[in-house]
């Protein structure tokens, strides 16, 4: 067992959990990352990073590793059910909007970056994850679910949206979990799609339902589905081939080429129920919640990742202004971050219409959106609101 006073054990070794390592490395902290998963995982969806999620990856020291994985800018085409074309947005647009401090990446590839980062630095350990925690005023002690026994002046929670730390020490997930009542599934794609030009992302939207296939060329390309379920829990039960090919399998064009890829290895895809973890507070004593664990902005903020990052290096911040007093540290750190959360939440509720429309009327009104992008003056308008949502 180890005794050091700058040891902490993070549970979770993903995009939170690995940002956490790396900042707290760089402040000397003796690092352990514990993931249940018996190995990493890659793939995924794209993610984004801007405004404050840019800034602490460049803080962090991330950008020239990131720099060469990002996939940048590429058009997007609106398409009918069957794939044929409805509109188009040039990849000039998106970057105007966004501006040049951005970066688009695989969240694979992005918690590779981050892998490498800590890996020759810190213990990372797989296939086990956290059974019990015992916490005293100078050190938490952490039971392992291989037996294992650990030591700790801080406790790091990034072990997701379906936390096992949250459950011991904030209570049952219950609790916790908001159900938005839709459901999300995303995974690479092995074979380029037939039915996508090349350097293109494909979006069909219907009522209650989007589906994106991105053929941006080899180990580059990817589905994104989200669909409105009022009962999310049974169409996990189904698996992601059935409920995808239930939900979706009326559609064609690089749609159904997506789903003879999941149909053939189902174990490919991201694919869970879609809900925020609302808690009013992420820290006791010395142990903290990072990530999806404490406050899950969801898919739909489009923000989790860079607030994964952001939070990350802010917690580091915290910890390094009152290293002596690790309760008020994770207290401030808790009240300085929380306003951005919560807004990200409140904009994931509403960017919900994006990504499964309510009705007809309601994905009109998305295209004459996307069609006013076109035009000069209309089009700044939208993107200073996209700017505004940003930062």
């Amino acid at each position: 067992m180890r005794n050091e006073q700058q040891h902490v054990v993070i549970l979770g070794a993903g995009i939170a959990g690995l940002a956490a390592a790396l900042r707290l490395l760089q402040q000397n902290w003796h690092v352990t990352v514990i993931e249940r998963a018996p190995a990493r995982r890659s793939g995924g969806y794209l993610v984004n990073l801007h405004g404050p999620g840019f800034d602490a990856a460049e803080r962090l020291g991330l950008l020239p590793a990131l720099r060469p994985r990002d996939i940048g800018f590429f058009t997007s085409i609106l398409v009918h059910p069957d794939g044929r074309e409805k509109l188009t947005i040039p990849a000039a647009v998106a970057q105007a909007a966004v501006g040049d401090r951005a970066l688009t990446l695989f969240r694979g590839d992005l918690e590779t970056a981050l892998y490498e980062a800590v890996a020759d630095h810190a213990d990372i350990r797989f296939g086990a994850g956290v059974q019990a925690v015992d916490q005293h005023a100078d050190r938490v002690d952490i039971t392992l679910t291989d037996g294992t026994e650990l030591r700790a002046a801080l406790l790091i929670g990034a072990d997701g949206v379906h936390s096992r730390l949250r459950e011991l020490v904030f209570g049952p997930e219950t609790e916790h979990l908001v159900d938005l009542g839709h459901t999300v599934a995303a995974f690479p794609l092995g074979h380029l799609p037939d039915h996508v030009p090349s350097g293109v992302g494909t979006t069909f939207l219907g009522p209650g339902r989007t589906a994106a296939v991105m053929n941006l060329g080899p180990g580059r390309s990817s589905a994104f589905f989200a669909y409105r379920s009022p009962e999310p829990k049974s169409e996990l039960s189904l698996g992601p081939s059935a409920a995808l090919e239930r939900a979706f399998g009326d559609l064609g064009g690089g749609v159904a080429d997506a789903l003879r890829e999941v149909a053939a290895d189902p174990a490919i895809a991201y694919f869970d129920t879609v809900g925020q973890i609302v808690t009013d507070r992420w820290s006791h004593g010395r142990i903290v919640l990072l990530g999806d664990s404490a406050w899950c902005v969801t898919v739909f903020a489009g923000y989790g990742a860079a607030l994964a990052l952001d939070g990350a290096d802010r917690l580091g911040a915290a910890i390094a202004a009152r290293p002596e007093d690790l309760s008020a540290a994770l207290t401030a750190w808790e009240a300085a971050i929380r306003p951005e959360v919560l807004k990200r939440q409140a904009l994931a509720r509403k960017g919900i219409s994006r990504f499964a429309p309510p009705s007809r009327a309601h994905v009109r009104a998305t295209e004459l959106m996307l069609r006013a992008i076109a035009l000069p003056g209309l089009r700044t308008l939208v993107q200073r609101s996209i700017q505004r949502a940003n930062n």
